[in-house]
């Protein structure tokens, strides 16, 4: 049986934690050094591999827990809600992951792009299960009338795409907009008026 992590021990272990999500939001899995991320996080590599034994043990504890924060919005949609309400408050707290966790999105797009080599398990595994128990409500409410018809996992997918768009993007984003504007409260009022109208039964 371990003992538990002792205050410094959790300390340093959030410190490196934190240094690699930067490390590796901006570097990329493959850009990433042990020595890069050790530096952020004020600790020498000897002392980093004390409490992970590798990059990819650093990698890995990030995707897990960032799968975690992704699909609790998801979890949360419930049959006996609202169904336009229940969606719209999905894309919402999509968005405003977007708006307050840029890195992990990076992070997760990035794990994407190379085939999702460490996270494949839980995309082929939790994530559609996730995906098919939800889609099994999309159609329920679209059969009842209460919600136009479509194919509800594009509709999952496209909430993704339009949320995630703002923290992938968010250089791009901001210099098309130019000064003066906020991107995600921007964004928020769009998504909004799109999702009612294309929702509407």
């Amino acid at each position: 049986m371990s003992r538990p992590k002792t205050r410094i021990q959790q300390k340093n272990s959030q410190a490196i934690l934190e240094a690699a999500l930067d490390v590796f939001s901006a570097q990329g899995f493959r850009g990433a050094t042990l020595d890069q991320i050790a530096e952020v996080a004020g600790l020498s590599k000897p002392n980093l591999l004390y409490y992970f034994p590798s990059k990819e043990a650093i990698h890995e504890t990030l995707l897990k827990r960032l799968l975690d924060t992704w699909l609790d919005p998801l979890r949360e949609m419930k049959a006996d809600g609202d169904p336009i309400a229940e969606i719209m408050t999905y894309m919402r707290k999509k968005l405003e992951l977007s708006q307050h966790y840029p890195r992990e999105s990076r992070l997760f797009a990035n794990e994407i792009l190379q085939g999702a080599p460490r996270i494949r398990f839980a995309i082929e595994g939790e994530l559609k299960d996730l995906v098919a128990e939800k889609s099994k409500i999309l159609v329920a409410w679209m059969e009842a009338g209460r919600i136009a018809r479509m194919d509800p996992v594009h509709l999952i997918f496209s909430i993704w795409a339009l949320t995630q768009h703002y923290a992938d993007f968010d250089m791009q984003v901001r210099a098309v907009l130019g000064e003066g504007h906020d991107p995600f409260a921007e964004a928020g009022g769009f998504l909004d008026m799109l999702y009612q109208k294309l929702l509407a039964p």
